[in-house]
């Protein structure tokens, strides 16, 4: 990197708690999120349990006319991203400073509630449909607020657009676009839609559990939540006196070109990925202290991705997380929150267990961490892949 990326705001809406310091606490307290959906009628639906966000109350984390101009996941991640800015203290210069938004699925939940409503019920289509399913408006609603006037993107690449939110901003400020940039997603995809649809495809647990490498894992929960960073250059935060929580390092992005829904069961382009973030870092596997796997639970999906770690870090026995089991799979909201994951496991001394893995799969060989363990880690990876053969890779260090 030509300039130096650092991390000055981090904002978490999880299934497990609001806030960066909650959600932190419910991972080492190995709280699971997961439970019987509520929010929709799932009596007809294949698969009954989810990872809501719980005690969300929108009226007082929101300003009135948002409560009712952003749908849900819209919400999540300007929540996510108010705190992450409260925590930088923001005093940015507006024209210099961008947001990106990662989202994979948008406002799929209203899209189908509004058309059930239309087609059962004859109710008028709201004026407000269009904002509050286009994966842009968050970010547009968070810029009008902010009078944040820099590069705006918004980013779906399945499940690797948290992660590779977080690279095209960094890509942004690396070139000059911009001195600081708002990195922000959010899902809420527990709907009827989504739940039948990953079914079919066999994506989803029958069970309703998060097992990731486990050898009884049978699929993914679907969790839903939003992140935020606040990423600028190392001389925008140091000429604003800010509190540097870490440092970008390196990332990368790459597709499989294999197929639509399946990874590749060598996990060749996962390899390919991390193997690329770690040269635009300048590291080798051997640096790399803690990595916060992709790891949803499915079955040919953790056993693709261990063969991909494997393939990249050989016989060296860096400890191996997923946070899948407590959060669920949240989607472009766990690409941020899982990065926030490996700044906490930095910041504290204490790397995140995957729950609740209790027969370990001889297909998923790794250092798998169980439980809360004290570990004194200077660099991170996060790894993020998606539909399409996605893969996201980014590494974290602390910041000298």
């Amino acid at each position: 990197m030509h300039k130096r990326i650092v991390i000055t705001g981090m904002g978490a809406v999880t299934p497990i708690g609001i806030g960066v310091n909650t959600y932190w606490k419910s991972l080492l307290a190995k709280d699971c999120g997961i439970a019987p959906i509520t929010r929709i009628n799932t009596a007809h639906l294949p698969v009954k349990r989810g990872a809501e966000v719980k005690a969300f109350d929108a009226p007082a984390l929101l300003p009135p006319k948002l409560v009712t101009d952003l749908d849900l996941f819209m919400q999540y991640a300007y929540v996510a991203a108010e705190e992450a800015i409260a925590e930088c203290n923001a005093d940015f210069d507006p024209c210099r400073t961008g947001i990106v938004m990662g989202t994979a699925v948008n406002g799929l939940g209203f899209t189908g509630q509004t058309q059930e409503e239309y087609v059962l019920e004859g109710k008028p289509i709201s004026p407000r449909f269009l904002t509050k399913t286009l994966g842009n408006i968050a970010a547009a609603q968070l810029s009008i607020h902010h009078s944040l006037k820099g590069p705006c993107y918004t980013v779906s690449t399945a499940c690797s657009s948290g992660g590779d939110a977080v690279s095209l901003a960094a890509m942004l400020l690396e070139t000059g676009a911009a001195d600081a940039m708002v990195v922000m997603a959010g899902e809420a995809s527990l709907c009827p839609l989504m739940i039948c649809s990953l079914a079919k495809a066999g994506a989803l647990s029958k069970k309703g559990e998060s097992r990731p490498f486990d050898k009884n894992r049978d699929g993914f929960v679907i969790g839903e939540g939003g992140g935020s960073l606040i990423l600028e250059t190392e001389d925008s935060a140091r000429k604003r006196g800010a509190v540097i929580l870490a440092e970008l390092l390196g990332y990368a992005n790459n597709t499989d070109g294999y197929h639509p829904v399946a990874p590749q069961p060598q996990g060749l382009g996962a390899a390919a990925c991390m193997e690329a973030a770690l040269i635009k870092a300048g590291l080798k596997p051997g640096d790399i202290g803690y990595i916060n796997a992709h790891g949803t639970a499915t079955v040919r999906g953790d056993a693709a991705e261990t063969k991909a770690i494997k393939r990249v870090f050989g016989d060296l026995s860096v400890p191996v997380s997923s946070t899948k089991g407590a959060t669920g799979h949240m989607m472009a909201g766990g690409g941020i929150t899982e990065l926030i994951a490996c700044v906490k496991a930095m910041e504290t001394g204490f790397l995140p267990p995957t729950i609740p893995c209790e027969e370990k799969d001889e297909d998923c060989d790794l250092n798998l961490v169980t439980e809360a363990t004290a570990a004194e880690v200077e660099i991170t990876m996060s790894n993020a892949f998606g539909f399409g053969g996605q893969n996201s890779s980014v590494i974290l260090g602390k910041y000298k």
